[in-house]
């Protein structure tokens, strides 16, 4: 295969956008970039699949010509369980799965930038990681924890994108610093004493302890954390009772907080603990409080690297280049640039909807323009 035309790669992206899968069900998905990849020229390039525990993932090594090191490139492949409202000719044909989060175009550019170095074999090493699982169960961490990045597959540096419809089509963002936050479940289960309506001193009414449990989380962000920083407690769900003249013995929360640093997520995990505790002995009941962070890490850019990479797209006269805020969205390339120095980055394909909508409809000029950029960054990298 030749380089992909600009034609060929909507096509690419198109027939992903039909066939979206969720986290560790990216059979389609999978099959089809074997499908593309395996007409490219691989004369330099190991394919690598069929990993335990992540049978969907895709790893293709480039042998470089002169390598000083090995870069990776991760794209992640799954989607999300939204029912796609865009109207488009090429909307998802599986119902109530979109590719919402704009996965079918980071896979397209991803496969637009290993095409080129196949054709254009890299001074470096390159290893390109089609992840699946980003949306839920944290596929980048199952493939550490496998040691999938070792010996030979194991990255000196990481790079990955995220579309963002508040940028130009093709401009790329970037910041140093944390790019996106991290992201930890929390679930509070408060037990006490059901009884009726009308003698409230035989209960233990957990409606109210709830409740002042969530009313003092409010002052965790205003008054536990540096206000130069940011955080967010959210909780969504709460559960409790049966019917209006019963005192609910039970109750449940579920929520969930961001941090932009790991620092802050375990700052705010203490404080949840001590309210918690607080409440349970206020109000003489039981109180359980349990977290999950999983692989959903802030997004904490290496500085020398992200640097780098700015200063070059500031330099390079075609990539136009946008300084962005951190966002409280969370990705779970953050778990691996725990691992591995690297940079995430934006990538603009400018739209009225947002991520995770049901109208998401990203510009496909995007498309070329990022692996315009991307191939460029990387082969500059090469060099320096």
């Amino acid at each position: 295969m030749a380089q992909l035309t600009d034609e060929e790669l909507i096509q690419i992206r198109r027939h992903l956008h039909q066939i979206p899968e969720l986290a560790m069900h990216e059979t389609q998905t999978h099959d089809y970039l074997i499908e593309v990849i395996s007409k490219m020229n691989l004369e330099h390039a190991e394919i690598r699949e069929q990993l335990p525990d992540l049978p969907t993932a895709v790893l293709v090594r480039i042998e470089g010509t002169n390598p000083q090191r090995t870069i990776g490139y991760r794209t992640d492949i799954d989607a999300l369980p939204v029912s796609e409202q865009t109207g488009l000719p090429f909307s998802s044909t599986h119902p109530d799965v979109m590719h919402a989060c704009g996965h079918d175009i980071h896979m397209t550019v991803a496969l637009g930038v290993l095409n080129h170095f196949l054709e254009h074999q890299p001074k470096d090493n390159v290893v390109f990681f089609f992840q699946p699982a980003e949306e839920s169960e944290n596929g980048g961490k199952v493939a550490y924890e496998q040691g999938v990045f070792q010996g030979k597959w194991q990255p000196d540096e990481f790079y990955g994108l995220h579309d963002n419809p508040d940028l130009p089509a093709g401009a790329i963002g970037c910041r140093m610093g944390t790019l996106f936050a991290g992201t930890t479940e929390v679930n509070v289960d408060f037990h006490g004493k059901s009884g009726h309506a009308a003698f409230p001193q035989n209960a233990n009414d957990m409606v109210v302890a709830a409740s002042q449990f969530i009313n003092q989380v409010q002052t965790i962000i205003s008054r536990s954390i540096n206000p130069i920083e940011s955080g967010v407690v959210t909780f969504g769900l709460m559960k409790a009772g049966t019917i209006r003249n019963v005192i609910a013995g039970s109750a449940r929360l579920e929520g969930t907080i961001r941090g932009l640093t790991q620092v802050m997520i375990e700052r705010i995990v203490e404080r949840l603990k001590e309210v918690a505790e607080g409440i349970a002995k206020s109000y003489d009941c039981t109180v359980k409080i349990a977290f999950n962070q999983g692989g959903y890490l802030p997004v904490e850019n290496n500085p020398e690297l992200t640097k780098r990479f700015i200063s070059f797209c500031e330099q390079d006269d075609q990539t136009n280049f946008v300084e962005t805020a951190p966002a409280m969205t969370g990705e779970d390339f953050g778990y691996l640039l725990s691992k591995f120095p690297g940079t995430m980055f934006w990538l603009g394909v400018e739209d009225d909807s947002q991520l995770h909508s049901a109208t998401l409809n990203p510009k496909e000029e995007s498309i070329s323009k990022g692996i315009n950029s991307i191939n460029r960054f990387l082969e500059f990298r090469m060099n320096h």
